[in-house]
């Protein structure tokens, strides 16, 4: 059975390429189980990290505790088998409570780190466009609950710009600022867990104190 390991808020999953120290979530499972610095993992996934949160993403990150573990899990992954569920707090309220965004993403023709939704056939972009599939279920005030098993770069918070609901602190896509109780908090996106094939499902982690 994979391995659930709660990530926090504002720590990144790998330690930055150019070397910089500082706190990784790699870095703390290789401390409380070393025994995983041992194994020769495919490179991308060090420690048996199956896939990966963005660093102001807080929740849960999946372990394979072995290769042919890990092989297994990122064949679920590619073959989008795995049903990924998130909370999030909305910039805004909408007269809708379920929602679907089924629009392909790209990366910006101009702007590096930021991610573009498909509006049309001429829509700029660079790169190629790559399939993502995004449900959003109201829950209360402006608590949302979304389920996707794509995976693209900065996909739910694109999607969420796209129906009128940016993320709460994302100013990258029109959020508005966060209340100053949760000045903590870049913007408010948990990752609840994953349900698989066979009851497949993650461990409970950690809820953020603005889900409660």
């Amino acid at each position: 059975m994979p391995t659930t390991w709660y990530k926090p808020a504002g720590i990144s999953v790998f330690p930055p390429n150019d070397g910089t120290p500082g706190p990784s979530v790699l870095a703390d499972i290789l401390q409380k189980q070393p025994w995983r610095g041992a194994v020769e993992w495919p490179k991308g996934f060090e420690g048996g990290i199956a896939h990966r949160l963005d660093t102001p993403t807080s929740g849960a990150l999946l372990l394979a505790d072995s290769p042919e573990e890990l092989d297994k899990l990122r064949g679920w992954f590619s073959g989008r088998l795995l049903v990924k569920t998130y909370w999030m707090i909305a910039s805004r309220d909408v007269p809708w409570s379920e929602n679907r965004c089924s629009r392909s993403i790209a990366h910006h023709p101009r702007r590096k780190g930021r991610m573009v939704v498909q509006r049309g056939p001429d829509t700029p972009h660079r790169g190629q466009w790559y399939d993502a599939d995004s449900r959003f279920r109201w829950l209360r005030e402006r608590l949302f609950e979304v389920t996707i098993t794509t995976g693209v770069t900065h996909q739910i918070r694109v999607h969420a710009a796209f129906l009128g609901i940016p993320l709460a602190g994302d100013r990258r896509y029109g959020g508005e600022d966060l209340p100053e109780a949760l000045a903590e908090w870049e913007f408010c996106l948990h990752h609840v867990g994953l349900t698989g094939p066979g009851g497949f499902v993650t461990q409970p982690v950690l809820s953020p104190s603005w889900a409660k």
